[in-house]
This record gives C-alpha cells, structure tokens and sequence, in this order.
C-alpha cells in the first residue's frame, strides 16, 4: 500500500483538468505550494527500544521478523485518515513505532505480549493499517518505546466446516485473499467494505466492520461464532455454539475492541455458499426524504436485497456515488439507489421483483443495470480518489453515524449544518450505506479548500459534527470505530457506568495497559 495515500500506488492519479476547475470555480481550492515528500525525504526517530528488549522479541518470533529498517517503520505509523494521510505528506512520522514485530503463531503473539508488559513496551496490533479514527496511533508516555505488531504472518485458511458452514481463518488474512480460499471451497463471506482489498480479517472484528453488502451478509460481528484472543493476562477462547445462554457473550467484549483488550490470533466465521448470480441496478428518487421512506419501507417488510444504499442528490448530482466519474455532473435531479441482489437465480430473482415492486409503488423510477453496475465496478474506487483532491489541494474526509429511522432526518440535517458552519462553505454530500428494521447509517463526504492549517482545520470540523451528532442522538461511529478521534464522544454515548466497565476490562486484561493505549477506552 502507498505509504502516504492509499492502495496500490500504480492506481494513483492526477484530476483532469475539467475537475481540478470546477473545484477551483465551486470551493476556491488552489493547488498546495509545496508536493508531498517523498518516502526516501522522510526520517523517523531513532528507535528508543533498549537491545535487552529488541533481543527478547527476537527470541519470541525469530530474529528476521524484528524490522527495525526506517520503511517498515514508516510504513506502520498511524493509519488512513485525512490527518494521517496530511502528516504523512508533510513528512511527519515523530509517532513511528520503534520496532515492527511478526509473530506466526498465537503462542508467539503470547510471548510478545509477556515480554513488552515485562518491559512496559506498547504494543499497537497492526492488520492492513486502514484505520480512519487514530485507531492506530498509541500513546508513548510512561512507556519504553512502541512496537506494532504486524499479524501478515498469521494468514491461513485453518479448517472449514462445510456442514456448519463454519470456516476458522486466522486475523492477518486479508479480505481478498480470505475470499480466494474461501471460494476454492464453494463458499464467501460476503463481507466486502470499502477498505476490502486492503483490511485484514482481524481488523474487521477489532473494528466491528460493516460491508457495503451487508443488507443480505450481515456485519462482519454478524459473521463471527468464536475467537482465539491472547492478552497479557492469557488466553481467552470464545464461542462453543451459535448462541449460548451460558452468561452475557464475552465475544462481544473482544468484536469493537479495536486492540485494547487483547490480540485475535483466530476467528471462526459464518461463511455463506458462493452465489450463482449477482444483479445490480440503479434507482432514481425526487428527494432524500422519498428515497429514505422507502429504504425503511423495503428494510422493515423485506425481502431485502444483499446491497441497498441510496445517494442523496448532492452526491448524485456530483457522480460521488460513482467515484471513477467524478465531476461528471447528473443529467437529471434526484437521488440514486444502487440495489444489489446475489444468491440463487430463485432467489435473486423473487427478492428483484418484491423490492422493485416497492421501489416503484413508492415513486422510484428504474434506471437499469447500467448504474448499478458502474458502482459495482467502482466501488473500491473513493479512497484513491481522496489522495487525488488531497494532492489538488482539497481537504476530503468521510464520517459516518447511525440511528433509528425517527431520527434519520434531524441527524442528517445536525450532521450537515454542523459541517457547513464549520468549514464556511464545502460541499457536503451524504448517503445511506446499511440499513436495518428499525435504523439506518448515514456516511458523509465532505470536500473543501485546504487552509494554511488543513489538520487543524478538518479537526475542528470533526469536534463540530460529532457534537451534533451527539446532539442528534446518533451514535458517534456506525462502523469506523473509536479510535482516538472519537473518544471525547464516545464518553457521553456510553455514561461514567459504561466508562468505568471498560476500564474495568482493561484493568482485568491488560493491568499494565500496554495494548494500543490512547485507543476506545476514554480517559478519567
């Protein structure tokens, strides 16, 4: 992955000129007065682990899986946030990880983790680095140094129960590859965010992910039967049975965790069998408000599709719903649904008829497959796209909430608001990404023009939409997670009660909270 942006750096590229002047005319957007630097400009600190330390993690996971080169450093500080990726361009790594460390085994994460509490030594684990809410940023103070502790060794297809329908994979796969080894078999997961070609197994339960198809695959925590965690405490092996009435679920403790309490070394998952057909297809609605009535109509009497999102008509209008068409401004007003549909050809075929049954009663006109399928094309496509407006000289960044239908049309007009008197006068677009029988999420995208400051900028921004978001009575993260940008939030959603339970965890798991400190839990 690009050090400094996102994905594969063959897929980056420059604006055309069309859009780098309607930016210009629209937002004011002038292009930056220095380039980024380039990875071989970029010197991190030296690294602060004492050799008694560096010796014993080599003796945990073998001498050459101990990095200490200036690139894998680099290459494992922070994540993929608007102010990650700014700091990055600007050639700010003074938080990069002192050591990269790559166990092969759960007994070897184990040791790891004995010998950097032994040591007082963070540890940040580390999947596809896709974290866009500082989930990956530790804390140094009060310790000896930080370590990032890589599971890509930890990547195989350990067994799959074909009758079960149950297949233990271990964290450091990622999503691409898990999804090879998974059809060889017949089956899918089904699990497909827009961090997808990138994320890692592991790093959808620490985050609680949720895919673009989760209408018809469910969430990732949807997916997860059972979990292998190391902690500085132990073992903790987790989920005997789909459900259980055996005590309050533990794995749920684990799935959101985000690193804090402990290290997934496995995962047993709910897999699905590979679909025979998939059909997508395009919408158009007159207004957000129809398009959303709708949604919650097709969500709450079904059946539903496997994907189902609508664009409002700011984003429509733009293309962003089609990122590789940037700028190519709609012919027509509205809203545009994409709606998915994989299974059997049955299948497929009666869930497209009831839902266009209701797309149409409701006003929706049909587009046919020629939208649906430019998104399904496209649909990894944003985050490049970011780098981009980020090289042009735009500020771009995404957030994304959720609540109960009620209250879906005061938080979209909280969030947007806050946004706008923050920024002056960005251009806000918004759409509904999952749904669900009593709520949907609402995932932003916001465009403006860099100010001297962007970071601080965009941070201010941020502390603006979530107090409006709090407000509103969303919660501050659907599926991004905590991190360290939502903590502030976080506290409020969850009471001084809440706060204090997941200390408690912490206290019981990690007593000398070594494990990605700064992150989830707030401060007293």
């Amino acid at each position: 992955m690009l050090w400094s942006g996102w994905g594969d750096p063959v897929r980056a590229s420059e604006l055309p000129a069309p859009v780098r002047r309607l930016l210009a005319d629209l937002l004011g957007v002038r292009a930056p007065e220095s380039p980024a630097v380039t990875l071989d400009e970029v010197r991190p600190p030296a690294p602060a682990l004492p050799a008694s330390v560096l010796d014993a993690l080599s003796s945990a996971v073998g001498g050459g899986h101990v990095r200490l080169d200036d690139e894998a450093r680099i290459r494992h500080t922070r994540g993929k946030s608007t102010p990650d990726l700014l700091r990055m361009r600007a050639g700010d790594v003074s938080d990069a990880p002192d050591a990269v460390v790559l166990p092969g085994s759960h007994a070897e994460v184990a040791e790891v983790l004995r010998v950097c509490a032994e040591h007082r030594v963070a540890v940040v684990p580390f999947g596809g680095g896709t974290s866009v809410v500082g989930g990956l940023a530790a804390a140094r103070e009060g310790f000896a140094g930080v370590v990032a502790l890589d599971l890509a060794r930890l990547d195989r297809l350990v067994s799959l129960d074909a009758e079960s329908m149950v297949a233990e994979l271990e964290p450091g796969l990622r999503a691409p590859r898990a999804e090879r080894l998974l059809a060889e078999h017949g089956f899918t997961l089904g699990h497909f965010p827009q961090s997808f070609e990138y994320a890692t197994l592991g790093g959808f339960a620490a985050a609680r992910s949720s895919g673009q198809a989760s209408a018809g695959y469910g969430r990732f925590d949807d997916m997860v039967v059972g979990l292998t965690v190391a902690t500085p405490r132990g073992t903790l092996d987790l989920g005997r049975a789909p459900k259980s009435a055996a005590g309050p679920d533990l794995r749920q403790v684990i799935l959101g965790s985000e690193g804090a309490f402990g290290v997934i070394t496995s995962l047993r998952l709910r897999v699905r069998p590979l679909p025979e057909v998939r059909v997508y297809e395009g919408w158009r609605f007159a207004t957000f408000p129809a398009g959303v009535a709708t949604l919650r109509r097709v969500a709450q009497e079904g059946p539903a599709p496997t994907v189902l999102r609508l664009s409002d008509e700011t984003e429509t209008m733009v293309g962003l719903a089609r990122p590789e068409e940037l700028g190519t401004l709609a012919s027509e007003p509205g809203c545009l649904v994409i709606a998915g549909y994989e299974g059997t050809a049955g299948d497929v075929a009666y869930r497209r008829e009831c839902t266009g049954a209701t797309l149409s009663e409701m006003g929706g006109v049909p587009l046919g497959p020629e939208p649906g399928e430019k998104w399904a094309h496209g649909r990894y496509s944003a985050p490049y796209l970011r780098d981009s407006l980020l090289a042009a000289g735009a500020t771009v960044e995404t957030l994304e909430t959720a609540c109960f239908w009620s209250g879906l049309p005061r938080l979209y007009e909280a969030v947007r608001r806050a946004l706008t008197a923050s920024l002056g006068s960005p251009l806000v677009m918004c759409h509904v990404s999952h749904v669900y029988a009593t709520g949907a999420s609402l995932y932003f995208t916001v465009v403006t023009a860099q100010s001297d400051d962007p970071v601080g900028q965009w941070e201010a921004a941020k502390r603006a939409a979530n107090d409006a978001i709090g407000s509103a009575g969303g919660t501050i993260s659907h599926h991004h997670g905590v991190g360290r940008d939502h903590l502030g939030a976080y506290a409020p959603e969850i009471g001084e009660l809440g706060v204090a339970v997941l200390r408690g965890v912490k206290e019981r798991l990690d007593p000398d909270g070594i494990l990605n400190p700064g992150v989830l839990i707030p401060e007293s």
